[in-house]
């Protein structure tokens, strides 16, 4: 028996429409390969991937697109912003490619990507040192950086530490460049980050790839090995590397990985 899914609230009070900004690389030939979407977390805009994995993603063969949801980046604004509404943005610009997508989230975007896919039937997902809150995970936040992390908890701005992030491989002076590039979510979806719940279960079954690092500071290795045994799989760890591996030193190690794993797998 299949399981159909009612939202009447998304057809009664649908997201107010923003523009997005999506970055866009192409192969120099023609693609084979399915469309990559990569989405970041919070307080961050697609300028993260075009840093480095979009060029290199489509040096692999694999059209590369990078958005920003609302607020973030390029992309519009508008009032009362929650998770539901980030989660519309992806699934809106992921339709809108020209073949079935796969979705790369990092972060807090690891998570709407997962609420993306009980929405949109990806191709694959890719969740990059995954976000998924709860009460549980923002006591252990709070615990490791209470400065940065108590005020988000009452609609301040969500302030992860440097030395969070990356790893001493990267030169302090990028570190702290890429660090001032930060933005801000919207207060209520950094509430609703800390709330109980799972994201339902993914259209269609799709193969789900964990990456992370063992040594990152805001999200541990049990939490990645927790996301993981979701999806039916184990994490693909990379160790030395902070919680930003798309700006990291090492950024090429865990996007060679991915894209060696989309060939096999999507």
């Amino acid at each position: 028996m299949s399981t159909r899914i009612m939202r009447p609230r998304e057809w009664a009070d649908p997201p107010r429409p923003v523009t997005r900004e999506v970055l866009a690389v192409q192969p120099d030939a023609a693609p084979t390969a399915p469309p990559v979407l990569f989405v970041p977390g919070f307080g961050q805009g697609a300028w993260v991937y075009a840093e480095h994995w979009l060029e290199h993603t489509a040096g692999r063969g694999f059209p590369a697109y990078a958005m920003s949801v609302r607020g973030h980046g390029g992309s519009g604004s508008a009032g009362k912003t929650t998770m539901r509404a980030y989660v519309h943005d992806v699934t809106q610009v992921a339709a809108g490619l020209p073949r079935q997508a796969v979705l790369v989230g990092h972060g807090a975007g690891a998570l709407i990507v997962a609420m993306a896919m009980a929405r949109y039937p990806v191709k694959a997902g890719v969740l990059v040192a995954p976000v998924f809150g709860g009460p549980f995970a923002a006591v252990a936040a709070a615990a490791r950086n209470p400065l940065g992390v108590l005020p988000a908890l009452v609609g301040g701005r969500l302030r992860p530490r440097r030395k969070q992030l990356f790893s001493r491989n990267l030169p302090v002076e990028e570190q702290k460049a890429y660090l001032a590039r930060r933005g801000r979510a919207a207060a209520r979806a950094q509430w609703q980050l800390i709330q109980p719940g799972e994201p339902e279960e993914p259209v269609g079954a799709p193969p789900v790839l964990v990456v992370g690092s063992p040594d990152d500071r805001l999200v541990s290795r049990g939490d990645l090995e927790r996301v993981a045994r979701r999806y039916e799989g184990a994490p693909l760890l990379f160790p030395g590397m902070g919680h930003d591996m798309m700006l990291d030193a090492r950024w090429v190690e865990p996007l060679d990985a991915i894209l060696d794993w989309l060939e096999k797998t999507a």
